[in-house]
């Protein structure tokens, strides 16, 4: 009901202000033509009523604005709440079983790693957050320190297996042959290593949360030339519409598709990796055929300090 309303405060406004823009429009023609051979004051009557129109349209565009953006924001809230709610009732209910029930030794050690699990869960969702304050900031920029990266990469890949319970062929690493010739140092570069290893972790935690009927990913990491790395991450996941593409690095942002309407998280893993590449002088972008197709996002990152 809620976003009902919003929505149609939106169009209030949206109408409200093209109404107001073509009255103004109108009484400054009439206001030309009746004064039209005074030429002082025709000028004068059309920068005041031009002056008009656009303080209404830019009024209407920040209301507009404004309303999308507190939208967002509940959004946000919503997320982060179900995040952190979540696994607390669980370890709660945990613990309450412990306290109450004799169980057995499995059972009991079966309980810890399901306590453990969702610690790391809480702990993955305030690190999303901090990270993202950070990034908002716009702090001073990272540290620059030789780093292996498709060891990184590995390293990540190997941390999601274990996160996601996933198998060895859902989730698959394929490294240009110029790059696995020179033992890694093919794929060298000067960065944050703890940032870097976020932003792969982000890619690949989207990737496996967006493909909710299997789970299915290549990760390619290729030198295109001297001086960048490219690192691609390839779902078969849901897809993403084409127009939605150029929003899904926004802060907050989720894709409104009823296929993914189950699918829980903050609308800040995107964002994060986004603020990271550009910190390092790099970029990311995000490719899919439409809905049901997949995604691929490509992450872009220089060797050396720009």
């Amino acid at each position: 009901m809620r976003i009902i309303s919003r929505q149609k405060a939106i169009y209030f406004f949206l109408s409200f202000g093209v109404c107001l823009a073509a009255l103004a429009g109108a009484v400054g023609s009439g206001w030309v033509i009746l004064n039209w051979r005074e030429g002082v004051k025709v000028f004068l009557g059309v920068i005041f009523f031009g002056a008009i129109v656009t303080g209404l349209v830019l009024n209407t565009i920040f209301l507009v604005r404004e309303i999308r953006r507190n939208e967002q924001h509940d959004s946000f809230i919503n997320a982060v709440t179900h995040e952190l709610k979540t696994p607390i009732a669980s370890i709660r209910l945990y613990l309450q079983t412990l306290q109450r029930l004799e169980v057995g030794e499995a059972q009991r050690r079966q309980f810890y790693e399901l306590m453990l699990l969702d610690i790391e869960r809480l702990l993955r969702t305030v690190e999303q957050v901090l990270k993202a304050g950070e990034a908002a900031q716009k702090k001073s920029p990272p540290q620059r320190l030789p780093v292996e990266f498709n060891t990184l990469v590995r390293e990540c890949m190997e941390l999601a297996r274990v996160r996601h319970h996933l198998q060895a062929a859902d989730l698959e690493y394929c490294e240009a042959q110029s790059l696995s010739s020179q033992n890694g140092s093919g794929a060298r570069i000067l960065g944050d290593p703890e940032e870097l290893r976020t932003a792969v972790s982000n890619l690949l935690d989207n990737a496996v949360k967006y493909s909710p009927d299997g789970v299915h990913i290549s990760v390619e990491l290729e030198a295109p030339d001297e001086e960048r790395l490219v690192l691609r991450v390839r779902d078969r996941g849901v897809g993403i519409p084409e127009q939605e593409l150029k929003h899904i690095f926004k802060r907050f942002y989720r894709v409104t598709q009823r296929s993914i309407s189950g699918v829980k998280g903050t609308g800040l893993g995107l964002f994060i990796v986004k603020s990271i590449a550009r910190k390092h002088g790099g970029r990311v972008f995000a490719h899919s055929e439409g809905a049901g197709k997949g995604t691929t996002v490509t992450l872009e990152l220089p060797r050396r300090v720009a």
